[in-house]
């Protein structure tokens, strides 16, 4: 008989009971001036401006108007969580918190990319107006709280680009067959179009370009998009972005923990976050006009879809977004909100505002 090696089953007993503890010991709420220490993952890189570095602005004004008390340990994506994965791992109590973009929860949350990003939608600060005054927050909460969940909106930036794309797109004959990276509902309007439409991390889109796996991909701003190397493949950049008109970020966190905090904790995450959201924005905006301005010196045109291409796009995603709300009464539910409340904005922005061409 094979001798009983005791300290490895010493150790095959121990390292379950180990995880437990270390996850147990993770989720035990900060009481009243207790230190808290947060592990973060995150969906964007940090180095990508605007979409991947305001949790770093964040987590530094957390440290800073606590004295260290309240601290974010911000991890890159992959390195404790697949980026589209972030919110299971904060359900399942695996992290404490995680800042991500809900609609790559689309699959699990159907009503998800509203709050995240959407076709044809609202303008930033249209959303963030939505959200805090207009009834959004709470129907947020309320679908993440099914989910284990609390959601806090962290941050948002504008549009993104209508995509990098190797061929002129003329008309909507020329998205049937492409294959493309999109995410959340304007991916659905591809898909209706033919598009062979695919989700890949931002990390993952240079090489399939390069490879030639994918035809075309939208990402994000101009700023983002020319660190990620788009630009090196692919020449024409088309605008506006219609499929994605804001591009929100929230802090989630495990829902039990959230119950569990103490209100000053709650009220600090809260400002924190807010304050995030502006200066999310403010980056956002200051830094795109110069990366367009140097496109013809990298040979990369900026092409503007055409108005007659756009409203066809336009009624597609109608039929997609009525299609949705069919499926799932939290999707019918916000969408109804945000319609609601755009309808009677308008009254304001179309009298307030002066034209884009002025």
């Amino acid at each position: 008989m094979e001798a009983i090696n005791l300290k490895s089953v010493a150790k095959k007993v121990a390292a379950p009971a180990m995880a437990a503890l270390v996850m147990s010991s993770a989720m035990v709420p900060a009481q009243a001036g207790e230190p808290m220490r947060w592990r973060v993952p995150v969906a964007f890189g940090t180095h990508l401006p605007a979409l991947g570095d305001n949790i770093n602005y964040v987590a530094e004004a957390l440290d800073a108007a606590t004295a260290g008390e309240v601290q974010f340990k911000v991890f890159e994506p992959g390195k404790l969580v697949a980026p589209l994965s972030i919110t299971e791992a904060v359900k399942d109590g695996k992290m404490q918190a995680g800042y991500t973009w809900l609609g790559y929860d689309q699959g699990r949350i159907p009503a998800a990319p509203l709050l995240a990003a959407r076709p044809f939608g609202m303008e930033p600060w249209e959303y963030t107006a939505w959200w805090y005054e207009g009834g959004g927050k709470a129907l947020g909460e309320a679908v993440y709280a099914e989910h284990g969940v609390h959601p806090i909106l962290c941050g948002i930036i504008g549009p993104e680009t209508a995509g990098w794309f190797r061929d002129e797109i003329k008309s909507l004959d020329d998205i049937d067959g492409l294959k493309i990276r999109f995410a959340g509902l304007g991916g659905k309007v591809m898909q209706k179009l033919g598009a062979s439409v695919t989700v890949l991390p931002g990390g993952e889109i240079f090489p399939a370009l390069e490879k030639g796996a994918i035809d075309a991909t939208e990402f994000s701003m101009p700023a983002i998009d020319q660190l990620l190397g788009f630009d090196k493949i692919i020449k024409n950049n088309y605008f506006p972005g219609w499929h994605q008109t804001y591009t929100a970020f929230h802090l989630v966190v495990n829902s039990d923990l959230w119950a569990s905090l103490p209100a000053d904790r709650k009220a600090l995450l809260d400002m924190a976050c807010t304050a995030g959201v502006m200066r999310n924005i403010s980056k956002g905006e200051a830094i795109q006009g110069a990366v367009i301005a140097g496109f013809d010196e990298k040979g990369v045109t900026a092409n503007t879809l055409p108005d007659e291409l756009l409203r066809e796009l336009q009624v597609i995603t109608n039929e997609v977004m009525q299609e949705e709300a069919a499926k799932d009464d939290h999707f019918k539910t916000i969408y109804e909100s945000q319609e609601a409340f755009s309808a009677e904005y308008k009254n304001w922005k179309s009298l307030a505002y002066l034209p884009r061409d002025f």
